[in-house]
């Protein structure tokens, strides 16, 4: 299928590549398909990647594996929330953050609070609400991206 995306233009997305979010994201429980899209010219690393309505083609969010800003991120999750998923092993698992890029880009931040759970292997996904107290809603990570550019150079 060809969708027409704000970030990337006109995009061809093949029906497998699909993404189901059965209960939607949170504040967009409508939007309940997408696909993972990312600029694959560079030859590096994914790093930023853009999860892309198919239902809404002016919508997309950048993401990113929160492995990427904290190298142990492992947020505590009621089994029954990842029970839509269907079995799952941990290689087939893909966790991503949303990212909020403001105006001050210095202020850069990731929503730890709130992963995207994906099921690799059937394209299954939820976003869960992670317990405790332990992982921030706005965690920066302008500084951590920057030590890590510097790092690969």
């Amino acid at each position: 299928m060809h969708i027409n995306t704000k970030v990337f233009g006109e995009v061809e997305i093949d029906e497998d590549r699909i993404i189901r979010f059965g209960n939607g994201i949170v504040g967009f429980p409508e939007l309940t398909e997408f696909a993972l899209l990312h600029d694959d010219t560079s030859g590096k690393r994914a790093g930023i990647r853009w999860m892309q309505s198919i239902q809404e083609p002016a919508f997309a969010m950048p993401v990113m594996d929160p492995l990427d800003v904290i190298g142990d991120y492992n947020p505590e999750v009621d089994d029954e929330l990842l029970r839509p998923l269907g079995t799952m092993h941990p290689e087939e698992m893909l966790v991503l953050v949303t990212i909020t890029v403001p105006a001050d880009i210095k202020k850069m931040s990731v929503n730890l609070r709130a992963p995207f759970i994906i099921n690799g292997a059937n394209r299954h996904a939820c976003q869960v609400i992670a317990e405790g107290e332990q992982y921030q809603v706005r965690f920066p990570i302008y500084d951590i991206l920057q030590a890590a550019k510097k790092a690969g150079e």
